[in-house]
């Protein structure tokens, strides 16, 4: 059987288990004439399924084909989101390099590291814990 070729693709950010039609999951995927109950229904259970924690903005990449079909890739939290969640942050500094929100440690990094390495496209553990440090550092949070 031949392979479906995806006629283009959508990247949504998403909170994990609360997929719904209104924007902008609605009119993202109904102008392009697919299921947009079915995709909510998918993306919630697919959240489930990963063990997503609710609420967590969660990327997903939907590919989508000519017979109105579609594929989805679920990706882990962006990295300021888990930065925030480990130090228990509301917010970044509004002056990052001046004034800091918060310290992380090299444990902490690595962990965060571990957890988007597969979405950063590294295929070291030290690759993967530099580019979180340069985020904690764009965010205001000191690396100890």
């Amino acid at each position: 059987m031949k392979k479906k070729e995806p006629v283009g693709q959508i990247s949504l950010q998403i909170a994990a288990h609360q997929a719904n039609p209104s924007p902008p999951v609605g009119p993202a995927l109904g102008q392009r004439g697919l299921n947009i109950m079915q995709f909510c229904k998918d993306f919630n259970e697919l959240c489930k399924k990963e063990n997503i924690e609710p609420g967590m903005p969660t990327p997903v990449v939907i590919s989508y084909y000519a017979d109105k079909s579609f594929s989805m890739i679920l990706k882990k939290p962006p990295v300021p989101v888990l930065v925030k969640k480990a130090l228990k942050l509301n917010s970044a500094s509004k002056k990052p390099g001046t004034d800091f929100v918060g310290s992380i440690n090299m444990d902490q990094i690595a962990e965060i590291a571990k957890i988007k390495m597969g979405d950063m496209g590294v295929d070291s553990l030290e690759a993967a814990s530099q580019m979180v440090i340069g985020t904690c550092r764009s965010m205001g949070v000191k690396v100890v």
